[in-house]
């Protein structure tokens, strides 16, 4: 696959024409494309240390920082690998090199960040990773068992644009479930029916045999409690995803 790059023509297509060609189209078009030799990582972390060496600590080493993220080499990684060449190429060179990179792989942090603080906005804890049910959930999830006796009762988180599937719940008698929004904002929808915005305080009854789904907003986090009503013979009929089409009309 060839890296497409304009970088040259963009710049310095008039000034050096022949210098902007050998960049985007020799470089990049065809030495950065050759994966079968070398990864695009492996090339990512060649490329940061060459320019490390030099002490190049510019926007052309912020570019190739951004890439090497782009290309997979995690928060850990480059750390270690900003360390490891401190000790051959320079100690002030490395601690220039940190800051930029901290910087660029601040976005992981962020998203810890934002958890947290959505956490923070409610009593109840956010729970674990959702892996029982993730494969009902488009986007990632987490879930807290409040109460397992008498009726069950759990905290169900959703990340910015998470949703489950369709789906509904069955009962001989009784049975269906009861939400309550407890931080952030989301969405609950009937098949059928307009969506209805959920924010913190808000209930909405489910009764049994009605299809519907629930998740967070685009830009949000978001957590209700599930309680699930007691009846006989109860159980959850899993359907289709709700496809971007239809979160999209809703969450416009």
């Amino acid at each position: 696959m060839s890296v497409k790059q304009t970088a040259g023509k963009d710049i310095l297509g008039k000034f050096a024409p022949k210098f902007a060609q050998l960049n985007d189209d020799v470089l990049f078009g065809e030495i950065w494309s050759r994966e079968d030799k070398l990864s695009l990582r492996d090339r990512s972390l060649v490329t940061v240390v060459a320019l490390l060496s030099q002490g190049m600590i510019d926007s052309s080493f912020k570019y190739h920082l951004t890439s090497a993220k782009n290309n997979g080499i995690k928060k850990n990684e480059i750390a270690e690998i900003i360390m490891h060449a401190a000790f051959y190429v320079g100690w002030p060179k490395a601690w220039a090199a940190f800051y930029m990179a901290k910087e660029i792989w601040n976005e992981e942090n962020s998203e810890i960040d934002e958890r947290q603080k959505h956490e923070n906005s409610m009593i109840f804890p956010i729970g674990e990773d959702n892996i029982a049910y993730e494969k009902y959930f488009s986007g990632k999830s987490y879930l807290a068992p409040l109460s397992m006796e008498q009726v069950g009762i759990f905290n169900v988180t959703f990340e910015p644009g998470c949703r489950n599937n369709w789906h509904i719940h069955h009962a001989k008698q009784g049975g269906g479930q009861i939400l309550i929004c407890v931080s952030g904002r989301g969405y609950y929808q009937e098949k059928g029916k307009e969506a209805v915005l959920m924010l913190p305080g808000d209930v909405i009854n489910i009764p049994i045999g009605v299809k519907h789904w629930h998740g967070a907003a685009k830009d949000s986090w978001f957590s209700h409690l599930a309680v699930e009503v007691p009846g006989e013979e109860t159980g959850n009929e899993w359907c289709e995803p709700v496809t971007d089409e239809e979160y999209n009309s809703v969450d416009k």
